[in-house]
């Protein structure tokens, strides 16, 4: 399996919200950086480094869901492959917990080792994403 196949299932897996089949993806030492104080971490009281399988499991099965109700439609835009390296330019679509649209604009980097994924790093536009999560409010966690 090539490296773009690899990441492209390691999307299914995070979709399928199935923990065994999400962390069978993931290497158990993996990392995922996201920009620090970008609003999903902030609205989650969540951390933007995540270190190891069980954190990543446990935010996109139990955290996420606190902020992104309906789950998250992905628009793929682009997807890039060199080596153990894929890029994922991405649009994702959600309504969030308070009704309001959420539509933002991502690159995600893949790592790969093999056919799981070693590390993430992730980009987004942080203050249009501030705006619809949080209005004109200043920046407080969900409950």
């Amino acid at each position: 399996m090539d490296s773009k196949q690899a990441a492209l299932g390691v999307w299914q897996a995070f979709a399928t919200r199935d923990a065994d089949r999400i962390r069978a993806v993931l290497t158990d030492d993996a990392e995922w950086r996201a920009p620090p104080g970008n609003a999903t971490t902030l609205a989650l009281g969540a951390t933007h480094h995540m270190i190891g399988a069980d954190a990543i499991v446990r935010f996109i099965l139990d955290d996420y869901p606190r902020l992104f109700c309906n789950g998250m439609r992905i628009e793929p835009i682009s997807l890039i492959a060199e080596d153990n390296r894929v890029v994922f330019e991405q649009r994702q679509i959600a309504k969030l917990v308070g009704g309001r649209n959420y539509a933002l604009d991502y690159v995600f980097i893949f790592e790969m080792q093999g056919s799981r994924v070693r590390r993430i790093r992730e980009y987004m536009d942080t203050r249009s994403g501030h705006e619809q999560v949080f209005g004109g409010a200043p920046a407080t966690a969900i409950v």
